[in-house]
């Protein structure tokens, strides 16, 4: 399977963001990729790390929802797309899945939410839900999740996820964490672990792809808009570690 990870610029407006996803698809489909992903709230951007955020519209967000699908259909090429989401229960992130059939699969909502993000109206969303494409199970946890709350990557990998997706958003930091937290998510479970930032100026953490054993197979410059393509092997992913959880010691 061969991976795109989009590194784009943080997203001036929703214009903006989407010329950013249409450049990234043309160059993944050129690039044979069969999947791309991008980071956290590449639509319309994400509010509250210093960058400003139009209004959220939500019959502007659906059309570019639906028009990323046409443009997948059209490349023949599978997208997930992190963005706003409305709904009867408030303002959540998510990140849609789109087939290269351009069908809208679904999406996984941000159900961990950052406390610093409490204050723009941020929801958080309930359950988690596998993927699967090609015959290639997936999850997908977003930002915080994934850095702080490894049972959200477990989750996916008890049910025989072969690679989780982590779009996120990391700005100015002087630890190592979040680097060192991608090796651990994919070394404590045995899974690929895919993350994606966008790049900054002040980029804390890499757009990297991890192997099941730990190796950073890809990363991007920091910094620098950039499509990361990986080819992975999804059967290398053998979720050892998260099958042999003991859930009867936790009590």
């Amino acid at each position: 399977m061969r991976i795109g990870l989009a590194q784009t610029r943080f997203p001036s407006n929703l214009k903006d963001g989407m010329a950013a996803v249409k450049e990234m698809i043309e160059n993944g489909a050129k690039q044979h990729c069969d999947l791309i992903c991008f980071p956290e709230s590449i639509i319309p951007g994400l509010r509250g790390v210093g960058y400003e955020v139009e209004a959220y519209d939500h019959p502007s967000i659906k059309k570019s929802l639906e028009a990323v699908a046409v443009l997948a259909k059209r490349h023949r090429i599978s997208v997930i797309l992190p963005m706003e989401w409305e709904d009867e229960l408030g303002l959540h992130l998510v990140a849609f899945v789109i087939s290269a059939e351009g069908q809208v699969i679904g999406y996984q909502t941000k159900n961990q939410i950052d406390p610093d993000e409490d204050q723009f109206g941020y929801t958080p969303g309930a359950g988690r839900r596998m993927f699967e494409l090609e015959g290639v199970k997936f999850g997908i946890v977003i930002c915080h999740e994934g850095w702080r709350y490894p049972e959200t990557v477990r989750w996916a990998a008890l049910r025989e996820a072969s690679i989780v997706f982590h779009p996120q958003f990391t700005g100015r930091t002087s630890s190592s964490f979040y680097d060192d937290a991608m090796v651990c998510r994919s070394q404590e479970n045995r899974i690929f672990f895919a993350s994606v930032n966008y790049a900054l100026p002040d980029q804390g953490s890499r757009t990297a792809v991890i192997s099941p054993s730990g190796e950073r197979l890809c990363a991007a410059d920091l910094g620098r808009e950039q499509l990361v393509v990986c080819d992975i092997r999804p059967e290398e992913a053998t979720g050892l570690l998260a099958r042999r959880l003991r859930p009867d010691l936790l009590l």
